[in-house]
């Protein structure tokens, strides 16, 4: 993500994940707007023209997900318990193997998550349906 897919409208923020635009809850809000307004002054010297929401040390790269994840640790944000909720409820709204194909999982993993969510697709049969 850029931080121009951050909108701001002086009251509301939401995230460019599509369109329209997804509105952020608080207090995620604020935070986002916080952190984008110190960002600058956070930027390595050596990217202080980078798009990204979360630039990395080199010229035009995006922040390293471990790096990120780290960071996220060090405040207290537990990313893996994120990730997991929200494949979680994926899992909910379509068949397991559909999900893992998609997010580049084991379909095992996605299945084992659905299962442990009580999915209703536990009966679904991957692979092609026609006649």
């Amino acid at each position: 993500m850029v931080t121009d897919d951050v909108v701001h409208d002086g009251r509301h923020v939401a995230l460019r994940l599509g369109d329209p635009p997804t509105p952020v809850p608080e207090p995620v809000a604020a935070l986002l707007h916080d952190y984008l307004q110190d960002l600058p002054a956070n930027t390595p010297a050596i990217n202080q023209d980078s798009p990204w929401l979360f630039p990395g040390r080199r010229p035009s790269q995006p922040m390293n997900p471990g790096t990120l994840r780290d960071a996220l640790r060090k405040l207290g944000v537990p990313a893996e318990t994120g990730r997991t909720s929200a494949i979680r409820q994926l899992v909910l709204q379509a068949p397991a193997p559909v999900i893992a194909q998609s997010l580049g999982y084991h379909d095992k993993s996605t299945t084992r998550i659905a299962t442990d969510a009580g999915a209703p697709w536990k009966n679904y049969a991957p692979g092609a349906h026609s006649s």
